[in-house]
């Protein structure tokens, strides 16, 4: 297995540092003003499959997996153009617009959300993958490795990879000088402006966690924004209080925590009533009985094995081309 992508993106750090090869190849996501810029990107979009056709005349693979977003289109372009067969992944509960215009060229599309008009064989619903580090850790295991009281209820607060600035501002302001224990990641961006303002013990403040799982272990309920993590907290059973980005692509984190928060397993507060956050989590962390509905709903609604069934459905494409 090996990877394709863009020199100027995360997985140029992240594919070499998990041990596996990339092919890079120049791309750009496209502005939506008209400009330099844009004429830019288009001039990269058209010049892309004919880049990404001469890393797959190199690999030989049996069959293309595009994990979404603009990278993944040419890719799949220059597969169809060889017959080799390629799948798409969409992690939200909506089709992007490079899914969307990648997707009359896919023999598959993996969907973590059943969405309207998108029906097998072509369209499979799986749920969203799960890296092996975001299964939760034992309880004891992950509140020793924080610090945490061992019996208490924790609450648990985190946003996307940077941070979320108003969870983070809304929990020190809140939590920081008293209330229950705390575990929150707060993103490397904010943590020196925030660290300061944490005066107790039991208030874990860190900027970030690789080994996710134990965070999940760790809590018993959860204030999160509502991208991918939501398939993390629903596989490990943690409640939660969803805070969708009310900025996001086609409002996708308030789709995306429609679908638990109809399932049982979350609260949706939008960012406009923040203020009315912090009573509902001490409430929720006092009510054990409705933290153990929640609960049975998220693992109810989890797909912990997505990665698994778009393994064997890859294999099986890959199998059907020979």
């Amino acid at each position: 297995m090996t990877f394709a992508g863009s020199p100027d993106r995360v997985e140029a750090r992240l594919v070499p540092d998990a041990g596996y090869e990339l092919d890079t190849f120049a791309v750009s996501g496209l502005p939506r003003r008209p400009g330099l810029a844009q004429l830019r990107a288009l001039g990269l979009a058209g010049r892309a499959p004919f880049a990404c056709g001469r890393i797959l005349d190199r690999r030989k693979p049996h069959v293309v997996l595009g994990a979404g977003g603009y990278v993944a289109g040419p890719m799949v372009v220059a597969a169809r153009r060889r017959r080799i067969p390629a799948a798409l992944t969409e992690a939200d509960a909506y089709l992007g617009l490079a899914n969307r215009l990648a997707a009359p060229l896919a023999t598959r599309v993996f969907l973590a959300y059943d969405l309207p008009g998108k029906r097998p064989p072509k369209y499979r619903v799986t749920g969203r993958p799960i890296p092996s580090s975001s299964r939760p850790w034992a309880r004891d295991e992950a509140r020793a490795r924080y610090d945490l009281p061992a019996d208490d209820p924790v609450l648990g607060i985190f946003g996307a990879l940077a941070g979320a600035q108003a969870l983070n501002e809304l929990a020190v302001e809140n939590f920081g000088a008293a209330g229950p224990p705390i575990l929150h990641v707060c993103g490397e961006r904010d943590y020196e402006s925030l660290r300061s303002r944490v005066r107790r013990d039991d208030y874990r403040l860190i900027p970030s966690e690789p080994l996710f799982g134990a965070v999940l272990g760790a809590i018993d309920l959860a204030v999160s924004r509502a991208g991918g993590t939501v398939w993390e907290l629903a596989a490990a059973g943690v409640p939660a209080i969803l805070v969708p980005y009310p900025f996001a692509t086609r409002d996708h984190q308030q789709k995306n925590a429609d679908f638990f928060a109809r399932g049982g397993g979350a609260i949706v507060v939008p960012q406009t009533e923040l203020g009315t956050l912090p009573e509902l989590a001490r409430s929720l962390l006092h009510d054990a009985r409705r933290r153990e509905g929640m609960r049975k709903a998220m693992l109810s609604l989890a797909r912990p094995d997505a990665a698994e069934e778009i393994a064997e459905e890859l294999i099986a494409l890959a199998a059907a081309r020979r």
